[in-house]
């Protein structure tokens, strides 16, 4: 997306975090709906569970969609990085 510091903010809060599909030329951040990923092998596996590797384990702790929502977050706010949270509470149902 080039050099950060050139873009407005309207740009990054489009477009920052995350590049256009390299495989179908997208533009907008695929919503993945996994709550699990493969692991190439074992030591794949504790690779990434002993956070030596960056990658996906378990979409509750990690998945690419937050990711891109995180750096977003992260370049609006000029930080170095980003957490995004939930309280897990369950929206308010009025019965209707």
């Amino acid at each position: 997306m080039g050099d950060i510091q050139a873009q407005g903010f309207e740009t990054i809060a489009l477009h920052g975090g995350q590049t256009p599909d390299s495989s179908t030329n997208a533009r907008a951040v695929p919503i993945y709906q996994t709550s699990s990923y493969v692991f190439n092998d074992t030591d794949h596996a504790a690779d990434l569970f002993s956070l030596k590797e960056p990658g996906n384990i378990y979409s509750r702790i990690m998945n690419p969609t937050h990711d891109v929502f995180e750096q977003r977050m992260a370049q609006l706010e000029g930080g170095v990085g980003a957490l995004a949270t939930s309280s897990g509470k369950q929206p308010l149902r009025m019965p209707f």
